[in-house]
C-alpha cells in the first residue's frame, strides 16, 4: 500500500506514551499520533482514547525524509455538524469598536477616533481602580 499524505489509514496501535500513541500501518511502517491529534476533545490521558492492540483509522500529516510518519485519529473522524449555538453576550471585554459591529459607512480614521476613545475610557477605569489598592499597608508598621 503506498502511504501518501492527506490519506485515510487503518492500523494497529502497538505503543503508547505519555506523548502519544503508535500506530503499526503495515509493511513494517509505523507512525505516530501525538496526544494533541488523539481526539477533538481535551486528552489528558491517552489511554482514555485508546488501547494498545485497537484499530484505528488515521489520516497521515506528514511523512519526513527520515522516514517519520505523522498521524492524527481526530483528522481522520467525519466532521461533526454545526449545533445551533446561543449568540454569545456582550461584557466588559467587547470590542464596540470593531469594523463588524459599527457601520459600514464609517471611516478608518473615526473607526481609530473610537478605538482610541474606548481604550482611554478604559485605561481610565482601570487606574482608578489601582489608585486606591495602593499604599494602604505598610512593612513596618505606623510609627
Amino acid at each position: 500500500m503506498q502511504l501518501e499524505v492527506g490519506k485515510i489509514v487503518e492500523g494497529k496501535v502497538t505503543g503508547i506514551t505519555k506523548f502519544g500513541a503508535f500506530v503499526d500501518l503495515g509493511e513494517g511502517k509505523t507512525g505516530m499520533v501525538h496526544i494533541s491529534e488523539v481526539a477533538s476533545s481535551y486528552v489528558k490521558e491517552i489511554t482514555d482514547f485508546v488501547k494498545e492492540n485497537d484499530v484505528v483509522k488515521v489520516v497521515i500529516l506528514s511523512i519526513a525524509e527520515d522516514g517519520k510518519i505523522a498521524l492524527s485519529m481526530k483528522r481522520a473522524q467525519p466532521a461533526k455538524p454545526q449545533q445551533n449555538r446561543p449568540a454569545p453576550r456582550a461584557d466588559f471585554r467587547s470590542n464596540e469598536w470593531s469594523p463588524k459591529k459599527t457601520q459600514s459607512n464609517l471611516s478608518f480614521e473615526d473607526m481609530m477616533t473610537k478605538f482610541k476613545q474606548s481604550s482611554d475610557e478604559k485605561m481610565s477605569d482601570l487606574k482608578r481602580t489601582m489608585d486606591g489598592k495602593r499604599g494602604s499597608y505598610s512593612r513596618r508598621g505606623s510609627k
